[in-house]
């Protein structure tokens, strides 16, 4: 079992800055990836970011790319999103979610199906 837990989210203006914390316990050893994932009000969850537990790779949604910055602090077990440049349409619940070792090669890391754990979910406003 792996618990995450999301914080960090808030409202924020057009074009601030928010950074979103995502503390893992449990099976931390059995952990090959993080993700973000999204939903906003009315549509399907989105993927967001990605980073390998090594931070070796790192991945992002083409809407977000040059905008988001995710990273990891493995001492303290905890996964980053960095968001600069917000926009309005950046609004939503922001998730985090754990992809274990034995799914690593099961389905694509972008994908939902690929994470087994998930957090609470952290909800960002960006107002205009």
């Amino acid at each position: 079992q792996v618990q995450l837990v999301e914080s960090g989210g808030g409202l924020v203006q057009a074009g601030g800055s928010l950074r979103l914390s995502c503390a893992a316990s449990g099976r931390i050893s059995s952990i090959y990836g993080m993700g973000w994932f999204r939903q906003a009000p009315g549509k399907e969850r989105e993927f967001v970011a990605r980073i390998t537990w090594s931070g070796s790779t790192t991945d992002y949604a083409d809407s977000v790319k040059g905008r988001f910055t995710i990273s990891r602090d493995n001492a303290k077990n905890t996964v980053y999103l960095q968001m600069n440049s917000l926009k309005p349409e950046d609004t939503a619940v922001y998730y985090c979610a754990a992809q274990m070792i034995s799914r690593q090669y099961t389905t694509p890391p972008r994908w939902m199906s690929s994470y087994d754990y998930w957090g609470q979910g952290t909800q960002v406003t960006v107002s205009s």
